[in-house]
């Protein structure tokens, strides 16, 4: 039988807290160092034997994962919010939280969570700063609007980001001052720029070979655009991991919080423990499917006659996820049942 190691690992942005144990508990070795690949090779080649490693999941762990599994015989990330051995800790330091991970994962008690490919990661990081740009465009076609109605000038709401118009409109308009006019053509071009980069990102993903297949299964889905179907795949990786539609449901943050003391239940508003990015995106997607799709269309009727618009949303939403995960856990085209489609 073999002899492994078990090491816990606190990362942070200069250092890396470590600490190494035995399967009875002994201290093998404890220390820092510095965080990056030049010293952690280093560490590596020093280590007693086979290991097994473990880390809390930041912003830095994605690298650190990546250089150290090849060297690792198992190394598992663990789920930061659910670690209430370390925030609840009277004694909490860097190397108190590594010795701490290290005896979770010794125990088999570590609250391991999903950790994607590399792959997949990579093409993640390129969708939400697509995003991101998204959104920064959106600030700039504000700020004009913005400038436009400290000065007093009239416009047509719908046709300022049209580019003929806004030439047309700062030509003809007298009262815009010079300096408003050089801010405004700023943010024009910045918008300009934000919208054909958005683009080109869009582009390099949608033709990638890794996810393309699954992409356009999910765009036969009425009501599925090619973001919404992006966002699923990029950000939920391997559907299988998801046992039941509850809990995709519950990773989207489509559901409440569940809190039951003594027999007796109480729901919240929805819960904030979720991928914010996939919630975010299903939500705007929920608004618009139930023009495209006429069975998302009865989900939201039958809900808006309770009163409320936003729980029809959030119902339509859901009936997204059920529809995204079935096809993609089949791997097949999207398809009614018969009574469905006879209704």
């Amino acid at each position: 039988m073999k002899r492994y190691y078990y090491i816990g690992l606190d990362i942070h942005k200069k250092i890396i807290a470590y600490c190494v144990k035995a399967i009875d508990g002994s201290l093998i070795g404890q220390g820092k160092i510095a965080a990056d690949r030049q010293s952690l090779e280093a560490w590596v080649k020093e280590l007693p034997g086979p290991w097994i490693g473990a880390m809390e999941a930041t912003m830095f762990t994605g690298w650190v994962y990546d250089f150290l599994k090849p060297h690792a015989v198992a190394l598992k990330v663990a789920h930061p919010a659910m670690l209430k051995a370390i925030t609840a800790a009277k004694k909490k330091n860097d190397r108190a939280d590594a010795e701490k991970i290290a005896d979770l994962l010794r125990v088999n008690l570590l609250p391991e969570c999903y950790m994607l490919s590399e792959e997949i990661r990579e093409l993640r990081r390129i969708l939400r700063y697509r995003n991101h740009i998204v959104r920064t465009a959106v600030k700039m076609q504000n700020k004009m609007s913005g400038l436009l109605m400290e000065v007093g000038a009239t416009y047509s709401k719908k046709r300022l980001h049209g580019k003929k118009y806004f030439h047309e409109l700062l030509e003809r308009v007298d009262e815009i001052p010079p300096s408003v006019k050089e801010l405004l053509q700023l943010s024009r071009s910045s918008y300009e720029m934000f919208r054909s980069f958005q683009k080109r990102l869009v582009v390099e993903l949608r033709t990638n070979q890794l996810i393309h297949d699954r992409v356009h299964r999910l765009m036969i889905i009425p009501g599925v655009g090619e973001i919404t179907a992006l966002t699923w795949v990029l950000e939920i990786g391997d559907p299988g991991r998801f046992t039941s539609i509850r809990k995709a449901v519950s990773y989207c943050g489509l559901c409440s919080a569940q809190k039951e003391s003594a027999g007796k239940e109480q729901r919240g508003p929805i819960s904030k423990k979720r991928n914010k990015h996939l919630q975010t995106m299903l939500i705007e997607a929920a608004k618009l499917a139930p023009y495209w799709n006429e069975q998302l269309a009865i989900v939201h009727e039958r809900e808006s006659k309770k009163g409320n618009k936003n729980r029809a949303t959030l119902a339509v939403a859901r009936k997204l996820v059920a529809y995204m995960l079935a096809v993609d856990r089949k791997e097949a085209d999207f398809k009614l049942p018969e009574k469905m489609q006879a209704a």
